[in-house]
């Protein structure tokens, strides 16, 4: 059976992970090896606000080894992330060049969507016990270094994400100087993140029902030999940890004793989540990034097929975020359909995939939530809400794309040269914008009264022209008077005129 050795690299906040799998089609993923290297990068970032010069120089010592033990796996594959400690640092850009150049590993630093994305798909690679679990009312807490992300999910649909600023590290490094003049950890801890635990169930909670709780972080996994336990058994767990000397739990159960200092803030903030949430089962995969690191991989080469689609996930959170701004339902179904088929009929033309294709769904979701903040400026309001709002799975540089095509569906649009001067965006991804905001455009002014006029639409590409037929008795002078711009915009964007033939009815 033919396999693919992988390498995943996880440069966290306060360790070093790499793990290396086999992936096959048969087999799926197996994990055969587990290194860890214990250093607190989000220490300094975290206080100083940069990553120290020894620590730089100790992190490429252990990557280094890192690549030597991958070589001797003969791994055929890589891919090496790091997470807030470096994406925080002011000195980011100075380290990865260095890094790089020291070790000559491509590190890509992931945006916090991007890494809960991951740390997601870790969990949902166990596709039968997730897909099982979120048949009822379920949240995921996902403790990391320096925030936690909840994600919230109702009758098998993702229905809201947020992340709040209250990691392990990032706790334990601020309630460390007031522990030592007042004592209390638990206490303190407890006390700094209810308030924030409950403000998430007070505005996105409300009056569902959550009855599972699935907690991720590292060496959670490590305290429980099931992954599925009891209140009572997570209480016990709890007691053996944090109401006990360090020495005492890393014996118990088996870790090492400096990791105790972050596991007992971890268990203080899961405690805290399942009381608010009032959980009655608790679910600990015992997963982290690099697993969702290696799975993404493999789904990306076709080597694991996904038993659980990502995309719609994506899609139910901004479909949230329209909700959230009381965006308009049936404008928003026929604008998809009609965009969705522009961009389906021009494939040849504009060379886009799939994953332009997604961006071009959330920009015709999101496309009036600036309305919402004011209707005599919608398109910069729209592009500061999608700036401003994370959507899981989504990089910023997506998300800023997104909003550029929200913004230019009803304001001039700029040419490179000039957008430039405000964006870092590259000539492909100002292209990737002008295509879809062009699609967006045209979509729009087919439903500019809200009236869905045109809910029986087929879209067609004739020689150079794309011709939308619609089916309606309804009068569309509005519809094709506007059109015009539109299309002219389309038309330069693509070289392709766009028309709209009404089919008559007797």
């Amino acid at each position: 059976m033919q396999y693919t050795l992988f390498g995943a690299i996880d440069i966290g906040s306060s360790e070093m992970e790499l793990k290396i799998f086999e992936l096959s089609r048969g087999k799926g993923m197996r994990e055969i090896d587990c290194i860890r290297n214990r250093l607190e990068l989000g220490k300094d970032t975290y206080a100083t606000g940069k990553i120290s010069t020894e620590k730089l120089e100790e992190l490429c010592l252990v990557l280094n080894d890192f690549i030597s033990i991958m070589k001797s796996y003969k791994v055929e594959a890589y891919r090496a992330y790091t997470t807030s400690a470096i994406r925080e640092a002011k000195n980011r850009v100075i380290l990865l060049d260095y890094l790089e150049k020291k070790t000559g590993l491509k590190i890509e630093v992931l945006d916090n969507a991007e890494q809960r994305f991951l740390d997601y798909k870790s969990i949902a690679a166990q596709a039968n016990e997730f897909n099982r679990i979120i048949e009822k009312g379920t949240a995921i807490l996902d403790v990391g270094g320096g925030s936690v992300q909840v994600s919230l999910f109702d009758k098998d649909s993702l229905v809201s994400t947020q992340n709040i600023r209250i990691g392990n590290l990032r706790i334990r490094e601020r309630v460390a100087a007031m522990e030592h003049m007042y004592g209390h950890f638990e206490e303190l801890v407890q006390e700094l993140t209810r308030s924030e635990l409950q403000n998430f169930k007070k505005m996105y909670v409300k009056d569902r029902e959550v009855s599972n709780v699935i907690l991720v972080g590292d060496y959670l996994g490590g305290l429980s030999k099931k992954q599925s336990v009891s209140l009572e058994e997570f209480q016990t767990i709890y007691d053996g940890v944090v109401h006990v000397e360090p020495s005492v739990a890393a014996e118990r159960f088996e870790l090492p004793e400096e990791s105790i200092s972050l596991i007992v803030p971890t268990l203080i903030i899961c405690s805290e989540f399942i009381s608010a949430m009032g959980a009655e089962s608790i679910w600990m995969p015992g997963l982290n990034l690099n697993d969702g690191n290696a799975y993404d991989y493999a789904q990306r080469k076709r080597i694991i097929r996904a038993g659980h689609n990502f995309d719609e996930d994506i899609l139910a959170s901004a479909r949230n975020i329209a909700k959230r701004y009381q965006c308009s339902k049936s404008h928003i179904r026929i604008m998809e359909n009609l965009g969705l088929q522009i961009f389906d009929r021009m494939k040849k033309i504009h060379g886009l995939g799939s994953r332009e294709r997604l961006l071009l769904q959330i920009a015709v979701i999101l496309h009036g939530c600036g309305k919402y903040i004011s209707l005599s400026d919608p398109a910069d309001c729209s592009y500061q809400i999608i700036m401003a709002t994370e959507i899981i799975g989504l990089s910023r540089k997506e998300r800023e794309i997104i909003a550029y095509i929200v913004k230019f569906n009803t304001t001039e649009f700029p040419y490179y040269e000039e957008l430039s001067r405000e964006t870092d965006l590259d000539r492909s991804e100002y292209l990737t914008v002008a295509k879809l905001a062009a699609i967006l455009r045209v979509a729009n002014a087919c439903d500019r009264s809200h009236k869905q006029k045109f809910e029986n639409v087929k879209v067609s590409l004739k020689d150079k022209e794309l011709i939308i037929q619609v089916d309606t008795p309804e009068d569309i002078t509005l519809e094709r008077g506007l059109f015009t711009e539109k299309a002219a915009f389309f038309e330069e964007v693509f070289s392709i005129r766009t028309s709209i033939h009404q089919k008559k009815h007797i």
